[in-house]
C-alpha cells in the first residue's frame, strides 16, 4: 500500500464572496501541481460559514464544482472541502471528494451547529461517505461532527479521518482535545482542517489546522495564519501499531438511529 500526501491549505475566507475565494485559493493551489494526493480546504471555503443560504446555495452543476473539478485536474489531487449546495429546494452542507478525472461524492453534514442556527437554514446529511485514494479507506466530515464521537467511530477500518472545519478560536481547547481523541480511539490518522481569520460576524479563527496519528501524536500543528503544508502518512506504520495494539477488535457493535 502506498503512502499518502495530503495538503493541509488554512486561509482566511472573503466573506459570502465566491470569486475573491476563487482567486485566493487559486494561488495556493497553482504550485501544489503533481506534489500532492489530496489537498484538504475549509468548510464553506467559497463563502465562510454563513447561514444566507438561499442567496448563496448552488446546484450540482454550479460553479464551486467546476472550479473544483479544474483545480483536481490541474494539481492531480483529489480536492475536498464543503460549500453551501442546493438539491431539490432544501440546502446542505455538502462536502465534495473531487478526484482529477472530475468523478465526484459528496458527504453533507450530519450534525448542524445549532448555536448558530445552522438547523434552520440546513437539511442534515443521513449517511457516512468512505471514499478511497491509492487504496486508503478515508471517512470525510465536517466540523461539528468532531464532537459526536458514535458517527465518527471506526466501524468501516477506514485508515484516515479527517474534518473540515471553520472552528472558532475561543474553543481551540476543544478542537484540539477532540482531534486527539478521535485518532487515539479510532487508531487512526486524524485531519482537521480549519481557517483563520475574522469573519462577519465578528468571530475569530485560529486556524490549528492538525495532523494527528494513530497513537494520538501530534505530527502537525499550523498557527494562527494563512499557509500551506504537505504531510506524508504511512499506511504500513499505522497497520503495523494496530496489529501490535488490536483495540479495535473489541469495540462495541452498534446501529445509529436515523
Amino acid at each position: 500500500m502506498q503512502d499518502l500526501k495530503i495538503t493541509l491549505v488554512q486561509s482566511e475566507l472573503d466573506w459570502e464572496d465566491k470569486a475573491a475565494n476563487f482567486r485566493r485559493f487559486d494561488q495556493w493551489l497553482t504550485p501544489l501541481k503533481g506534489q500532492s494526493d489530496l489537498v484538504i480546504l475549509p468548510e464553506m471555503f467559497t463563502t465562510g460559514f454563513s447561514m444566507n443560504a438561499a442567496a448563496l446555495a448552488e446546484l450540482p452543476n454550479g460553479p464551486t464544482i467546476s472550479w473544483m473539478a479544474e483545480k483536481a485536474q490541474q494539481t492531480g489531487a483529489v480536492i475536498t472541502g464543503s460549500y453551501i449546495a442546493k438539491e431539490k429546494d432544501h440546502y446542505y452542507n455538502r462536502l465534495i471528494w473531487m478526484q482529477p478525472d472530475g468523478k465526484f461524492e459528496s458527504y453533507d453534514k450530519r450534525h448542524l451547529f445549532t448555536l448558530s442556527g445552522e438547523e434552520q437554514h440546513y437539511r442534515p446529511g443521513q449517511q457516512r461517505l468512505i471514499v478511497q485514494l491509492k487504496g486508503w479507506k478515508i471517512c470525510p466530515l465536517i466540523c461539528y461532527d468532531l464532537r459526536f464521537p458514535v458517527w465518527s467511530r471506526n466501524t468501516n477500518h477506514y485508515d484516515l479521518l479527517l474534518y473540515v472545519a471553520n472552528w472558532p478560536g475561543v474553543r481551540r481547547h476543544a478542537w484540539k482535545s477532540l482531534l486527539t481523541a478521535r485518532a487515539i480511539e479510532n487508531q487512526t490518522y486524524t485531519i482537521g482542517l480549519n481557517r483563520v481569520g475574522q469573519d462577519a460576524n465578528g468571530l475569530e479563527y485560529a486556524g490549528d489546522s492538525t495532523v494527528i496519528n494513530y497513537a494520538g501524536d501530534v505530527l502537525v500543528q499550523l498557527a494562527e495564519h494563512e499557509g500551506v503544508y504537505t504531510a506524508h502518512l504511512s499506511y504500513s506504520k499505522q497497520q503495523t501499531f494496530r496489529k501490535k495494539l488490536a483495540f479495535l477488535a473489541d469495540q462495541d457493535k452498534f446501529d445509529i438511529a436515523p
